[in-house]
């Protein structure tokens, strides 16, 4: 096991990233951001709550959203595959989408979104911002827009990202 960030690197890291979606989008007037279920939105609430801090005057449009149905291993024998909710209350119609997870592997988990955010209309953009991007492991031509750290691991190689609010304490592991 090995630690790619502490709790104190966490909460620089979501800092940077705040402040790089800010120097882009400045008051977020066109700007969405769309939390993935269900690990991804640990990462869009810190994100979401330190740019209300940030920018107090923002109205900033914040939605969770579930891809279960829409994966492409839904109907694998991989046993019950149970849905989170997802609570997106406005149009992303020509809204520029920010999409944001905590692990970026395959790829394949942003394309499930893509499918199932177009149930909310039709974005101008969509950017993918994620905590942890693993390069060398996808499957599909999907790259992040904003990424907290970039790693390279094997494919027996584990990424557990820890939540205060969940696990007791802030951290991202590197698993053999």
């Amino acid at each position: 096991m090995k630690t790619i960030l502490n709790g104190k690197q966490l909460s620089i890291t979501i800092d940077r990233l705040c402040h790089q979606l800010i120097e882009n989008h400045l008051q977020f007037e066109q700007t969405v951001l769309i939390g993935l279920q269900p690990r991804g939105v640990f990462l869009s609430d810190r994100i979401y709550n330190t740019l209300r801090k940030l920018l107090p005057e923002a109205k900033i449009q914040y939605g969770k959203l579930d891809i279960t149905f829409y994966r492409d291993d839904f109907n694998k024998g991989k046993g019950l595959h149970v849905p989170n909710e997802t609570s997106i209350d406005f149009s992303i119609e020509n809204k520029k989408v920010i999409l944001i997870d905590d692990v970026l592997y395959t790829g394949r988990t942003i394309r499930s979104a893509l499918d199932a955010m177009l149930d909310f209309g039709r974005p101008a953009s969509v950017e993918l911002l994620t905590l942890i991007d693993r390069r060398f492991s996808r499957q599909l031509p999907i790259q992040p827009d904003y990424t907290g750290r970039t790693i390279d691991a094997f494919i027996s190689q584990k990424v557990k990202v820890l939540w205060e609010e969940r696990d007791g304490k802030d951290e991202v592991i590197l698993v053999d």
